[in-house]
């Protein structure tokens, strides 16, 4: 079958030295050597506007699949906030909403959605991992979502965590992928010692979206706009911490929808009750 993003992608022996080779580089950049990593934090300092002026070339491309007739791999990856294991207490994490809205909703039956998350994943594991975690699927769209335990690294860790974002971004791209990148949710501070530094991170994932042309899904900025008091934000975090519950995912659902511009208040999915 023909890749509608591309040439025909059975040369799966080629993909993997372009993957390779794309990670290599990468690596390259976050040991110090100058390279894109540096560049892409060079321009994203100079950035007046952390939005982007209109839509990403790319974002356009995934709305264009979705209308499309050929079938789509998704693969979203990340930490314990994508794995959705425990805090959903059974409910759905936002992965299989966004599922049921594409597959069944939306008649895309033949879609396929992964999902990679590990529960205390860095960039740099997942980095180190991407190709069993994403790239072996072949996958026509990448959505990653991290930073909730990179972030306690604090601030020595910020330019660690920009490099291992742009060369994730670089290896879906050289895979023929397109990569969608999510701001991780707001916390409860008052309980989320060691997470200080969490704001920071989450402006370098906007930062890097920017300055890399990437579609960006800001659930940080969405929460603390829906949820700007603490004790409001609450019901959405099942551990009263950090970790969303059956409305935090709901709610990380429903802003994909709206980004991607599928969003239908109508739909099951979509009208699921959010406090």
């Amino acid at each position: 079958m023909t890749s509608p993003l591309g040439p025909p992608s059975d040369d799966f022996s080629r993909r993997t030295f372009l993957q390779a080779a794309a990670l290599a580089a990468a690596a390259t950049a976050a040991h110090g050597g100058l390279g894109r990593a540096e560049e892409v934090a060079d321009d994203a300092a100079a950035t007046d506007d952390n939005a982007p002026a209109e839509s990403p070339a790319e974002l356009l491309r995934i709305q264009e699949l979705l209308r499309g007739q050929q079938p789509v791999t998704w693969i979203f990856t990340g930490d314990s906030i994508t794995h959705g294991a425990l805090h959903t207490l059974g409910w759905r994490s936002y992965p299989e909403h966004f599922a049921e809205r594409v597959r069944w909703e939306l008649g895309r039956v033949r879609d396929i959605v992964i999902n990679t998350g590990i529960s205390g994943e860095r960039t740099g594991g997942l980095l180190a991992d991407f190709d069993w975690r994403a790239l072996r699927f072949q996958p026509q769209v990448v959505s990653i979502m991290i930073g909730m335990n990179d972030c306690a690294a604090g601030e020595v860790g910020r330019e660690t965590f920009r490099d291992n974002l742009v060369a994730l971004v670089g290896a879906v791209r050289t895979a023929g992928g397109i990569p969608l990148l999510n701001t991780p949710n707001t916390v409860y501070v008052a309980n989320s010692a060691g997470r200080e530094d969490l704001p920071a991170y989450a402006t370098i994932v906007r930062e890097t979206a920017v300055a890399m042309s990437a579609p960006l899904v800001d659930h940080w900025a969405h929460w603390q706009a829906a949820k700007p008091d603490q004790e409001e934000l609450l019901p959405w975090l099942e551990d009263r911490s950090i970790h969303p519950g059956v409305y935090g995912h709901r709610e990380f659902a429903k802003e994909i929808f709206r980004v991607l511009g599928i969003y239908d208040a109508e739909s099951p999915t979509c009208k699921l009750e959010v406090p």
